[in-house]
């Protein structure tokens, strides 16, 4: 995010604070609680117990972190007004929520769901497809876990003016993160969750005023300048500009509602109305989040023009620089909006952690290494691995690949393939085990060797689309023939009679 001139020992204070909040928070979580360290359920779900302003606040930092400002921001930099499409694809990742998180968490609630690829299991009986599911579903992980480091990273150092190098930031705040995760699970997550969303939230906007301050007051004024020098971004993008729009807008309203992280969320909301309710809320988010920081991005135009390629990265820090010096009380605002921004991208790693883990205890270890483990041998096993994992990923993220955007896009390519058997899952009864299995093996096939042989997209549509593609045909049409001969699973039917009650 480029280094914070104003900030040096104030940023590194703010800095201490907010991790010093965290592991006050990670121990108050965990204290007299055996529960937590003693049950998957109490570690990874807060024992399904989190009521609205926790799960709206989880739910709002894992769709939305630090790096939706740090990198984001940027993005509407280069591209201009087609950018809008962040706040499309984060508002349609809310309706598909809607799609199937009710009927699900009725499920999961009866059969004690832990991890997404429980109801995969539940669902198919396919070891096959729990493997195949967990495989992509930690693909996603990682590379989400890795982008969010990277982020921490240049968050720190920006804001300390580089007193706090890259490395020796990346590795002080995921032992802080460690620690409070360690203490307090899910439960800790949560509360530090709420605590940087509303820094977040009150810092964009303040972030924002500032910078239509800078660029006249009038935003009409910004747009006449852009059409003036940059006309291409303002003016009506190209056709296939337009479908690698509508196509990022399904890789990542499907991919991203089925987040593992996400998913786990629903199973650990108090009630079906408490989890309604915080996505009634979450509705309006997109205009409050990405909205205002698209308006960053396209203010930056004016303030800072002729930016390219990696010095476009820079442009959140190079405004806060700016802004902190309007006077006393913006200088103030910035260092905690970006302490709060440090904050919020450790939590949204925190989540994505605490989710690997899960996998690797209740799925990985639990399911296939040692069925009849204890509960809490399993919630060892997955701390440890977990933290095993970081430091690998770490290792990656000391000279990070490519700038956050093109991180974030690589993780959803295969992620998204689990969708057709997760959503269709839960409302199409005939829907068999092979053609899933076959359909998750060939979609993830595609789109991995598109992106890995450079074709990210192919006339505009992404690789992740195109194996997607072939995936819903594949479990449709397979799933149609082979209808006729299928006999009907008592269990589903069970669970469906359940949802079709509660609706």
């Amino acid at each position: 995010m480029g280094e914070l001139t104003f900030a040096g020992m104030d940023g590194i204070i703010i800095l201490t604070v907010f991790a010093l909040i965290m592991l006050v928070i990670g121990y108050f979580s965990g204290r007299g609680e055996k529960n937590i360290h003693e049950s998957l359920s109490g570690y990874y779900l807060a024992s399904g117990n989190l009521g609205f302003i926790a799960l709206f606040f989880t739910l709002f930092a894992t769709q939305y972190s630090g790096n939706t400002i740090v990198g984001y921001a940027p993005s509407a930099y280069r591209t201009g007004f087609s950018w809008l499409q962040s706040i499309s694809f984060m508002t349609i990742i809310i309706g598909v929520y809607l799609l199937f998180a009710p009927r699900l968490y009725v499920i999961a609630k009866k059969r004690n769901f832990v991890t997404p690829t429980d109801w995969l299991q539940h669902r198919f009986n396919s070891k096959g497809i729990t493997i195949v599911a967990i495989f992509l579903m930690l693909w996603g992980l990682g590379n989400y876990l890795l982008e969010q480091l990277v982020a921490i990273g240049q968050a720190v150092s920006g804001m300390t003016g580089g007193t706090i190098p890259y490395q020796v930031a990346v590795i002080a705040f995921v032992l802080v993160m460690l620690a409070y995760e360690w203490m307090g699970g899910m439960k800790a997550v949560a509360f530090t969750d709420v605590m940087q969303g509303i820094v977040l939230l009150i810092g964009i906007i303040f972030f924002v005023t500032g910078g239509v301050y800078l660029a006249g007051g009038n935003f009409s004024d910004v747009t006449r300048f852009i059409t003036e020098t940059e006309p291409a971004k303002t003016a009506v993008p190209p056709m296939e500009v337009n479908i690698n729009w509508f196509s990022m807008l399904v890789l990542v309203g499907l991919g991203a509602s089925i987040y593992p992280h996400a998913v786990q969320r629903i199973y650990a909301a108090k009630s079906e109305k408490t989890l309604k309710k915080s996505f009634a809320r979450m509705a309006w988010m997109p205009l409050l989040t990405t909205g205002l920081v698209f308006f960053v991005g396209i203010i930056g135009l004016k303030l800072f023009p002729g930016l390219e390629g990696n010095e476009s990265e820079q442009l959140v820090g190079l405004m806060a620089n700016k802004i902190a010096a309007i006077n006393p009380f913006f200088y103030w605002i910035m260092i905690v909006f970006f302490g709060g921004i440090v904050a919020a991208i450790v939590s949204t790693a925190d989540s994505v952690l605490l989710s690997f883990s899960s996998l690797i205890s209740n799925d990985v270890y639990g399911k296939f290494i040692n069925p009849g483990a204890t509960e809490h041998k399993k919630v060892m096993v997955g701390k440890i691995i977990g933290i095993i994992a970081i430091f690998g990923l770490l290792w990656i993220a000391w000279y990070p690949p490519g700038t956050l955007y093109e991180i974030f896009v690589l993780k959803f390519e295969l992620l998204v393939q689990v969708f057709p058997a997760f959503v269709l899952g839960l409302y199409w009864k005939r829907l068999t085990s092979k053609p899933v299995l076959w359909g998750m093996i060939l979609g993830a096939i595609v789109a991995g060797m598109l992106t890995f042989t450079g074709h990210k997209t192919v006339f505009g549509i992404h690789g992740g689309i195109i194996g997607l593609a072939l995936n819903f045909l594949i479990c449709i049409g397979g799933s149609y023939l082979a209808s006729t001969s299928v006999s009907k699973n008592k269990i589903l039917e069970e669970d469906m009679n359940a949802v079709s009650l509660k609706a």
